[in-house]
């Protein structure tokens, strides 16, 4: 494919519903070919979006194949392994989490051990409001049949990951966050003691990071997986431990999500209710620095917040429920030099003037089209046109100038990473079809 998508929305459609055919394997979707041959669960939740605008009944089977994974505690894996994909096409594969030795973990799949943001609830809920009135029932049946797994997702993060007791879950391997190396968990990671021993022998990491940090983030996966992944061994002796703004806004806007749900199905929304509000106030009094007018990450180890502001900073603008003077010190800081304002391509993915943002790190700089959708629809949510308007149109620009890339430099708009990005496209079909969409009652 021609890195360059000149022509009208027709052509940007038609190439990024290729990518989705392309990257489709008998019951899910691959985030891009070669490097990421499994299905994940963060991925899954865009695609699933994604799809719902081209293919609606892979769309529904995205969302299955991914609960297929699911644990008996609730806990939705980040990766559900593929069993046709060769044993080491990926590291860290099956042999790492070694799931099927787990009490509760599924038999007839391998997964990881980890979680990662719980936006299922509301692919599910915007899959129904993209049905079109014909598709109606079906869409409320396909509602009721996954209602219970994502119902159960909710209340393991509550059980299970509400370390601190105050409502918000917390995140316990950097991967677990979505943006994988953060800058944001430099501080938790250097201060953990890493044993001489190295934890991936004779391997060389397919993926970023690469190096120490790699090291550190394969040994925190082994102390899960050798505590068997018990809440008490997280709460009680895990070293990295973190409260982290997209992560728990994701909660926040599942948990709204999961309201309506139940409502659609017959179910009892008010207990969802009850979890948004929690974790809205929960949100505003541990997360929330007025001096920098952010969100930031919450290192339970330290009990403090973390310095550097990334992209997660503005992952609250799923709230919908945001007081105003939060709403517009997120704005100002969104539309600032230290993040769009500065950037030919927003939003970066860490603050341009923090001295460890780096163009072209993963996570540690760069645009990425998953997060831009995810402001925008927070964005679009508050009213905020202008903010709506610029990240619409940026991840537009980046695609027809680059193509479907993993991520993309903010100040060039130069593509980097994987090919043909399943996520990256999913987004795509998702705005240009979000304006002109039937709602299904």
């Amino acid at each position: 494919m021609s890195p360059r998508l000149t022509g009208d929305e027709t052509v940007l459609w038609e190439a990024a519903a290729r990518v989705l055919d392309d990257n489709w394997t008998d019951c899910g979707t691959v985030p891009s070919p070669g490097l990421y041959p499994h299905q994940w669960s963060w991925d899954s939740a865009f695609i699933c979006m994604g799809l719902g605008r081209h293919r609606r009944d892979r769309a529904e089977r995205e969302l299955l194949s991914l609960l297929r994974g699911q644990w008996s505690d609730g806990l939705i894996p980040h990766i559900v392994f593929h069993p046709s994909v060769a044993r080491h096409a990926y590291f860290p594969g099956p042999e790492l989490w070694r799931s099927r030795t787990m009490p509760g973990a599924p038999r007839k799949v391998h997964t990881s051990g980890l979680t990662q943001p719980p936006l299922h609830a509301v692919a599910a809920l915007r899959l129904h409001e993209y049905a079109r009135p014909a598709d109606a029932e079906r869409s409320r049946a396909f509602l009721a049949e996954v209602y219970p797994g994502l119902a159960a997702q909710h209340a393991y993060l509550a059980e299970h990951r509400d370390l601190a007791g105050e409502g918000l879950a917390a995140i316990c391997h950097p991967w677990e966050s979505g943006l994988d190396n953060s800058p944001a968990w430099d501080r938790p990671l250097s201060a953990l003691d890493l044993p001489p021993s190295a934890y991936a022998p004779e391997r060389t990491a397919r993926t970023p990071p690469t190096g120490d940090d790699h090291e550190r983030y394969v040994w925190l996966a082994t102390l899960l997986r050798d505590a068997g992944y018990r809440s008490g061994h997280l709460r009680d002796d895990h070293p990295f431990a973190a409260e982290d703004p997209l992560f728990n806004a994701a909660y926040l806007a599942s948990a709204h999500a999961l309201a309506e749900i139940a409502e659609i199905v017959g179910r009892d929304p008010v207990p969802h209710r009850e979890s948004a509000e929690r974790i809205h106030h929960a949100l505003l009094a541990r997360l929330w620095d007025c001096e920098s007018g952010a969100f930031r990450a919450l290192d339970l180890r330290t009990g403090r917040l973390i310095p550097v502001l990334t992209v997660a900073a503005f992952g609250p603008l799923l709230d919908p429920d945001l007081p105003a003077g939060v709403l517009r010190s997120l704005a100002e800081l969104l539309l600032s030099a230290r993040f769009a304002g500065a950037c030919g391509y927003p939003v970066p993915s860490c603050d341009i003037q923090a001295t460890c943002f780096d163009r072209g790190g993963h996570w540690r700089g760069p645009t990425w089209a998953n997060t831009n959708w995810l402001l925008w629809l927070g964005a679009s949510g508050h009213g905020l046109t202008v903010i709506a308007d610029l990240l619409y149109g940026s991840v537009l620009r980046l695609v027809r100038q680059s193509g479907f890339r993993e991520y993309f430099d903010p100040f060039d708009g130069s593509g980097h990473g994987s090919h043909d990005y399943s996520w990256t496209a999913s987004v795509v079909l998702d705005l240009l079809a979000a304006r002109r969409t039937p709602q299904a009652a």
